[in-house]
């Protein structure tokens, strides 16, 4: 079969390549054109029609300043649609574009499967519309996502979430911490704080700068940036990253995660890659840091939380420290206590992330949602 998959930023790009694996395992005769990135790319063997580096813009004044290139992508993507003719095209998050892909999809008669749902659960509910009315089948990764789709009209499956197997794997090939720092010439005297800023150029501007001053705080540890694909060295340095704040970019987020005390992370998927490696976090999103967006933002969300290990527990397990909340002294005031060994914090938070791992399931879930894709 040809599948058309379309994902818009590095996490999606990271869950889809497994996709591909795991659609090539059970269908040796797929053929694949898609959005996204560098691991997709590897999967299936060729680059992408778009790369997801081009299409990941952050928030509404972001988006309007790119609004050209959005509309082309949006073009671009609905000819080779329309060219292509695949026998399925798979969706993965990244609703403001995907849906309008699947609207094209619809009209021409192919097949639109969601794997990795929207978070329409916290805010913008109504595009659950949109979706019933689109897609075929939504493919969760997280569990209390079917009860929201059940309590709305729609249905979804819970598939098992990919990043308890992503994380296991890359867990086992860890080097030693003495090969680790030696090989990236650290001092392993001086402990480590990952950085983990985002992989959007908004997300680095606005977060790393907060991130940078709380390690002033902390002298006796050396911060690391977690470098993500497609950004240039200068985007770092512009936020004011130095020869003493390393960025990293050779070797995978789970070798300097569990090298590292504890982590700064911007809010997304990385909180739960984080708590999957069992390394202490605060979650941070700087964005424009006002009252107003705070309180705007709180009366839009349709959650008490917004980091998905949170989510996930139903309760507070990492603090998350958002907006105006998000300033140097008040991020070092939690990181503090995660950084002293044994402390309550600390172990409070390694608990919460045992239970979070306890209600992911086995990681499977490429292989159980390539089922799903290509039956029917």
């Amino acid at each position: 079969m040809k599948y058309f998959i379309s994902a818009g930023e590095a996490s999606g790009d990271l869950h889809a390549a497994a996709l591909i694996d795991e659609l090539r395992r059970l269908d040796p005769k797929a053929e694949f054109t898609f959005l996204g990135g560098d691991m997709m790319a590897e999967a299936a063997g060729h680059a992408p029609l778009i790369h997801y580096r081009d299409m990941a813009y952050m928030g509404f004044s972001e988006v309007l300043r790119n609004l050209g290139k959005v509309a082309h992508n949006l073009r671009t993507a609905r000819e080779a649609l329309k060219t292509y003719a695949p026998d399925r095209l798979v969706l993965v998050d990244y609703p403001s574009f995907n849906l309008k892909l699947a609207a094209a999809a619809a009209k021409a008669g192919i097949i639109t499967d969601y794997y990795i749902s929207p978070k329409i659960w916290a805010w913008k509910k109504w595009r659950i519309r949109d979706i019933r009315r689109l897609v075929r089948h939504v493919y969760s990764i997280l569990p209390f996502e079917p009860d929201f789709y059940h309590a709305n009209g729609a249905e979804s499956i819970y598939v098992g979430n990919p990043s308890v197997g992503e994380i296991d794997k890359r867990l086992t090939l860890v080097p030693p911490r003495e090969e680790f720092f030696s090989a990236r010439r650290l001092r392993p005297h001086r402990p480590l704080v990952a950085l983990m800023p985002g992989s959007r150029r908004g997300e680095i501007r606005n977060n790393l700068p907060v991130m940078l001053a709380v390690m002033a705080h902390f002298p006796q540890y050396r911060g690391v940036i977690v470098g993500a694909p497609g950004i240039d060295d200068e985007i770092y340095s512009a936020a004011g990253a130095t020869n003493d704040t390393p960025v990293l970019r050779e070797e995978s987020a789970v070798d300097i995660l569990v090298n590292s005390r504890a982590a700064l992370v911007t809010s997304g998927t990385a909180t739960l890659e984080t708590a999957l490696a069992g390394v202490p976090q605060v979650a941070v999103y700087r964005a424009n840091g006002s009252r107003l967006s705070y309180n705007i933002m709180k009366r839009l969300l349709s959650v008490r939380f917004v980091t998905l290990p949170n989510l996930i527990a139903d309760r507070e397990i990492i603090p998350e420290m958002l907006l105006h909340l998000c300033t140097p002294e008040s991020v070092a005031a939690q990181l503090e206590p995660l950084l002293r060994q044994n402390s309550e914090a600390r172990e409070a938070q390694l608990a919460g992330y045992r239970e979070i791992r306890g209600r992911l399931g086995d990681g499977c879930a490429p292989a159980r949602a390539a089922t799903l894709i290509i039956s029917d």
